[in-house]
């Protein structure tokens, strides 16, 4: 099987969450920040059925191309779901909750990459 690149990864984790219907999915390039990862992909459910939905939808798409997080957390409580793919990080988050971390505030420096080619329009 040919690796699998990191576009097509994030292109595969967009789509998963794109259709399931997440809300206001954000692609962060952090590589300059910071050693954690590449990207981030942040996303959110309106339940935490949604959230769990909206993860496994990810990790399952994923592994059809053979691709395993290294660790995932928070699937107890689904209020924050993390799907680590070492140079990507997935966060599933319960709207609540998103808006509390706001990620997106703390990460602001990072470029925030436009994903409008991969979201399917209504």
């Amino acid at each position: 099987m040919a690796e699998v690149t990191q576009k097509q990864k994030l292109e595969t984790i967009i789509k998963a969450l794109d259709s399931k219907r997440a809300e206001d999915i954000q692609l962060i390039g952090i590589k300059d920040l910071t050693i954690i990862a590449d990207y981030f992909v942040i996303a959110n459910g309106t339940s935490n059925t949604q959230t769990k939905a909206l993860a496994d939808s990810v990790e399952y798409e994923l592994k059809q191309l053979g691709v395993e997080p290294i660790r995932e957390e928070g699937y107890a409580g689904a209020n924050w779901i993390i799907l680590d793919y070492n140079d990507i990080v997935v966060h599933v988050f319960y709207k609540e909750t998103r808006e509390f971390y706001n990620l997106e505030k703390l990460w602001q420096d990072g470029e925030f990459v436009d994903i409008s080619e991969y979201i399917v329009k209504e």
